[in-house]
């Protein structure tokens, strides 16, 4: 539960830097959607870590998180408020939505687990997450937080999310080909259209 919070942002082209502070948590994310695939992350949460490099990776986008949050008691904390402040810099770094493609998708296997993702910059936050677990945990990281992590994140950057794993055995086969979908789905939507530069995707004329 938040008990208080200070928010900073900024912004330069597709760039975002944001800040967020709470009681539990104190994170900084710097997301550059048309960077390389670099990171720098530390968060004190290694399998965590692990997925936000798909993230950068295969979204390729630049991204900086440094948290700290009380691990002392869990990693629900951390990990939440980490995608609230990356969903955050995602809505600021895309700004009103100008010229995007918008809609994307992705099929990801990993060895037997085969994940798809579908993302909509809708303005809209919606989470359909059809994904479940064999076992609890993966080493010491708690399968429920990977819920909780995109939930926050579609909250934030208010997009529509559909991920739905359609097979698998091993826990970490399918969190990873989550955030391997996730990721190759968000790099299509979050690029520039060059057949519709200035344009917002939308008949409605805004999103």
């Amino acid at each position: 539960m938040e008990t208080d919070s200070t928010m900073t942002t900024k912004q330069s082209n597709r760039i975002a830097n944001v800040h967020r502070k709470t009681k539990e948590t104190d994170v900084s994310v710097y997301l550059n959607l048309d960077g390389s695939g670099s990171y720098q992350l530390n968060t004190g949460i290694p399998f965590f870590e692990h997925m936000l490099e798909q993230v950068a990776r295969h979204g390729m986008v630049d991204l900086n998180i440094e948290a700290s949050g009380d691990l002392h008691i869990d990693a629900h904390h951390t990990v939440e408020d980490v995608g609230i402040t990356l969903g955050q810099a995602i809505s600021q770094a895309i700004g009103n939505k100008s010229g995007i493609v918008r809609y994307g998708h992705a099929y990801v296997p990993l060895d037997e687990a085969l994940t798809r993702s579908v993302i909509d910059f809708s303005g809209r936050p919606s989470l359909e997450f059809d994904v479940t677990f064999p076992r609890a945990r993966v080493g010491d990281f708690d399968v429920d937080l990977v819920r909780e992590f995109f939930q926050a994140l579609c909250n934030h950057a208010r997009i529509t999310l559909h991920l739905t794993n359609l097979s698998g055995r091993n826990a970490h086969h399918i969190i990873e080909s989550a955030f391997k979908a996730f990721s190759r789905s968000f790099r299509m939507a979050a690029s520039l259209d060059p057949k519709s530069r200035g344009v917002i995707p939308s008949t409605k004329g805004t999103l």
